[in-house]
């Protein structure tokens, strides 16, 4: 009985040796690592976009109270676009005992991040950033009474300039070739004037109403994209 434990201990510590031991076998069917995908970026532009809003253009000849219009472009960079606006906007309004009129040119300049990697077709679902910046002329004409006499008050202002912040929201879509239509939702805030005297600004071209130190603006637009070069079909990009 002696002999066969001892048998019996050596074989249990020479089959706990080889189970340690992988077969090789086993080694050479271990599934290889995954290759990375190292998909190539490019930054090179594809095109510009050159557009317009449609709310100005049609507001233009139906209200005898205002004129405006705005251009918009932007080139991408991947999925970055640069983006700048430029504009002009004249209003007359009806006060209490007078009137107010301005006029003047804007541009908004920034940058969008389009959240549509993978759409085919290139459309744009973005959140971007603007600073703008306009210069107007600005004046106001009204009745004051005084000692049951009246007077004609007037004040007017030339070349005063104000700026803002805007964050932007919005979608572009291919419509047909290289016809783009979309919307862009604006988010205005913090706005500064100067160059004013006893008028203070009241409605500034580009932002809207000055008093009000968040205000919402809308656009909609339609564009022509004038290509830069030929573009790869996204999917075929991602499959490399």
């Amino acid at each position: 009985m002696k002999y066969f434990f001892s048998i019996v201990l050596i074989g249990c510590f020479v089959l706990s040796a080889f189970s340690q031991v992988p077969p090789k076998d086993a080694e050479e069917e271990k599934p290889a690592p995954k290759k990375i995908d190292t998909v190539k970026v490019s930054y090179l532009p594809s095109g510009l976009r050159l557009g317009t809003d449609l709310i100005g253009i049609v507001r233009s000849p139906i209200d005898a109270n205002y004129q405006g219009w705005e251009v918009n472009a932007d080139v991408d960079f991947y999925r970055y676009y640069l983006a700048v606006d430029y504009g002009y906007w004249a209003i007359k309004e009806a006060l209490k005992n007078g009137n107010f009129e301005n006029g003047g040119n804007y541009f908004r300049i920034g940058a969008d991040v389009n959240f549509l990697l993978k759409d085919p077709d290139r459309n744009m679902l973005f959140m971007g950033y603007r600073y703008g910046v306009s210069n107007f002329d600005h004046s106001v004409d009204y009745l004051l009474s005084k000692y049951f006499v009246q007077e004609t008050q007037s004040y007017s202002d030339k070349g005063v300039k104000a700026h803002w912040m805007e964050l932007t929201t919005g979608l572009r879509v291919k419509i047909w070739k290289m016809i783009w239509m979309g919307y862009t939702a604006r988010f205005k805030f913090a706005p500064r004037a100067s160059g004013y005297s006893e008028l203070q600004p009241y409605n500034v071209p580009g932002y809207g109403i000055f008093e009000k130190k968040i205000y919402w603006g809308f656009n909609y637009q339609i564009f022509i994209k004038i290509p830069f070069r030929k573009e790869e079909p996204v999917k075929s990009i991602l499959s490399k």
